[in-house]
């Protein structure tokens, strides 16, 4: 379950302190300086808990500070670490003697025993992931090199957390939620033990499902090469074929069975597209990595009980 709280909520000479109460309750004490205007309906905050994790997706329209400060962690000091991801516009973190400036996508560790000063543009939006300091198993002066630095959005395994964090607001309330949070947690944990390379040993089954989820990364974003194949998928990962094989064993499901399925979901998904009913029903599966029309007219009657050109006939008769 997840819980909204907007400003616009309160009487205007309320916000304020409405809003230092929120964010004091439900992600930790720190100070705030707001802008002269009162906040409005584009300052929002979700919150809600992913099995180990709390989600917080923070959207403001004007220009804020935050100051997390010796005092406050004092007084509360919850033990945890926390992602910044940067939803929108551009955010500013300075911790541990470093500054991050954050783009869309790019994301930073904060540990909330420590002082930290957050900044951001108008305009902005942030997702924040807080977790207990003990889930992460990398010894604290590792970590701590790595509290305060700008983790690219676009970089490899960086962006598959950065990808994910961004998705758990919009999972708070569906049932495969925790699932998510402990997913974040174990790709989380494996990139910040590469970025240390001090030899810190992430659970084998941690980085297991790490691995699954780079696996299923890689498959979605190569669905329209018709080479894409447990070889090539194998090749990219550096692992055997057999091993690749060997992790799907988990999945109800072969590797072969989903690149197929995703491949015909894709599909059928611009054959339903209205701004796509120009494209030809063969253009439209080779775009997703088939090369024989006849085959791909196959499998996907297999799959839906129709033809995809009846499928398509469907639509424009709705039309």
């Amino acid at each position: 379950m997840s819980d909204v709280f907007r400003a616009d909520d309160q009487p205007v000479n309320a916000r304020a302190d409405y809003w230092h109460q929120v964010v004091a309750d439900k992600l930790t004490r720190l100070e705030l300086a707001l802008p002269p205007t009162p906040l409005d309906g584009r300052d929002r905050l979700r919150v809600g808990d992913l099995g180990p994790v709390r989600v917080v997706e923070l959207s403001t329209g004007a220009t804020m500070r935050a100051t997390r400060r010796h005092t406050h962690i004092s007084t509360s000091d919850p033990e945890l670490y926390k992602i910044d991801v940067q939803a929108r516009g551009h955010g500013l973190i300075a911790h541990r003697g470093r500054e991050a400036l954050c783009a869309p996508g790019d994301f930073t560790l904060v540990d909330l025993s420590r002082p930290c000063v957050w900044a951001n543009t108008p305009a902005a939006g942030l997702v924040a992931v807080a977790f207990p300091r003990t889930v992460l198993p990398l010894p604290a002066d590792e970590l701590a090199a790595l509290t305060g630095v700008r983790q690219p959005g676009d970089d490899g395994l960086a962006g598959l957390v950065s990808s994910l964090a961004l998705q758990l607001p919009g999972r708070l309330d569906s049932g495969d939620g925790a699932r998510l949070g402990t997913a974040l947690v174990d790709l989380l944990s494996v990139l910040l033990a590469d970025r240390a390379g001090g030899g810190a040993v992430v659970p084998p089954e941690s980085r297991r499902r790490a691995l699954l989820l780079r696996i299923h990364a890689f498959i979605d974003a190569h669905l329209g090469d018709p080479a894409l194949s447990p070889r090539s998928i194998a090749a990219a990962m550096y692992i055997s074929v057999r091993y690749l094989h060997k992790l799907f064993e988990g999945e109800q499901t072969t590797v072969v069975e989903s690149i197929r399925r995703r491949r015909l979901e894709r599909c059928r998904r611009d054959l339903l597209d209205p701004s796509l009913a120009a494209v030809p029903v063969g253009a439209v599966a080779a775009r997703w990595g088939f090369t024989t029309p006849a085959h791909f007219s196959r499998l996907f009657r297999a799959a839906y009980g129709v033809p995809p050109v009846e499928l398509r006939s469907t639509l424009s008769r709705r039309r």
